[in-house]
């Protein structure tokens, strides 16, 4: 069998920096060998100038909305940028279904193996039915008048089965789907955007499930969930919809829904930009007592283009919490790219160790989306991609740094 051997200026493995000295060999498919002090490896072995990684982990994508690159403004706030959405979303099929391959042919050439991905509609299910990627497919539901939420609800379920029918297929191509499994579940939408009804369907089907929300990603979410006021009171009577239905609890959003996620195994909180220290608190004293593992979703580029705002990151860090790294969608943000969302952290944020960095968009992402046996990190018998991140400077990622996989 031939192997193929790497070393760089550094050789992460998920977890760590082995080095210069160390030197990666994987089979020809990328199954994880070994990896051997490069005075063991012989003539053979590739020596590349850069860092050497598992590939990228997208925690949290919305392929269906990659036609929408370029179509709605940066800094509108969120409550507009979803009128934006709901209003301009609707392009030929053709258009979305062409938008999707581009997509993810972007994501390949940006080092990334692995998605959680946002799906309100099945069209994405052809192309992730070709097994380029591996994906958790989060079927989305959504509606915030309580008449709707069986409508909802009926449809979401529907647009889950498709998913499963292609998880089946996978199944029955085990040569072809091993390397690139296929996952799916439910999870709402947004605490501003799923009535008690809703709430009350979904329950019971996120036992043992990975779950994810957008969570706090402006101060106009808390403040509906305090005061019964705010940007998304201005955003429903734009929509025509009706809220008397709701009560403030006068909490912040977290705690006002955070319990209903008690029957998930992993949850993944997205956006953030406005929890506070009690809300993470809460939320992880409460993951703690229902044995759940919790995930804080960084899309800082996505954070920038509709609120200018970025996540309390230092805060979570010093909380001990689990980051990992997403892109949203091509609506909010200017490429799919992990190594883009790095380079903006990194600006903002210098003093953050690049391992800890490089964990949250490999091992700790695989770990979210329940893909770990497999991807995020190089342990013998994984198949997790392998990168080069080259152009780096003081041991840091640079403006110039770009992304190269090897296997």
């Amino acid at each position: 069998m031939a192997y193929l051997q790497f070393s760089g200026q550094n050789l992460f493995d998920g977890t760590q920096f082995l080095g210069p000295d160390q030197v990666l060999i994987t089979t020809a498919d990328g199954t994880i060998k070994a990896i051997i002090p490069i005075s063991d490896a012989g003539e053979e072995v590739q020596k590349l100038n850069g860092i050497i990684a598992p590939g990228f982990i997208n925690a949290h994508c919305h392929l269906e909305l990659s036609h929408m690159k370029g179509v709605i403004p940066e800094h509108t706030g969120l409550p507009d940028f979803i009128l934006k959405i709901v209003n301009e979303r609707h392009f030929p099929e053709e258009v979305i279904l062409e938008a999707i391959t581009q997509g993810e042919a972007a994501m390949l050439a940006a080092g990334i193996v692995a998605v959680g991905d946002i799906s309100n509609n099945a069209l994405t299910a052809a192309q992730k039915q070709q097994g380029n990627l591996a994906y958790h497919t989060f079927v989305e539901i959504s509606g915030w008048k309580p008449a709707i939420a069986e409508l909802r609800f009926a449809n979401a379920l529907q647009v889950l089965s498709r998913f499963r029918l292609i998880e089946t297929a996978a199944s029955l191509d085990p040569l072809k789907y091993s390397t690139n499994p296929l996952k799916s579940s439910f999870s709402p939408h947004a605490p501003y955007s799923v009535s008690s009804a809703l709430w009350q369907m979904m329950i019971p089907h996120f036992e043992g499930s990975t779950v994810t929300i957008h969570n706090q990603e402006t101060p106009a979410e808390n403040e509906l969930f305090t005061k019964g006021t705010g940007d998304f009171v201005r955003m429903y009577n734009a929509m025509n919809i009706d809220q008397t239905h709701f009560t403030p609890t006068g909490q912040n959003s977290l705690p006002s829904y955070f319990p209903q996620l008690e029957k998930a195994k992993n949850i993944l909180l997205v956006h953030n930009t406005t929890t506070s220290e009690a809300d993470m608190d809460f939320a992880n004293q409460l993951s703690k007592q229902y044995a759940q593992d919790l995930y804080y979703t960084l899309c800082v580029n996505a954070n920038l283009y509709i609120e200018n705002q970025l996540p309390p990151i230092e805060l979570l860090r010093d909380k001990k919490s689990n980051i990992v790294l997403g892109t949203d969608s091509l609506s909010s943000n200017h490429e799919l790219s992990i190594l883009s969302e790095l380079k903006t952290i990194t600006k903002h944020f210098p003093t953050i160790p690049l391992d800890e960095m490089l964990q949250w968009a490999t091992l700790n992402g695989a770990k979210a989306l329940q893909l770990d046996a497999q991807f995020g990190s190089f342990e013998k018998g994984k198949k997790p991609g392998v990168i080069l991140i080259n152009q780096i400077q003081h041991n840091q990622i640079s403006e110039q740094s770009t992304v190269q996989r090897l296997v």
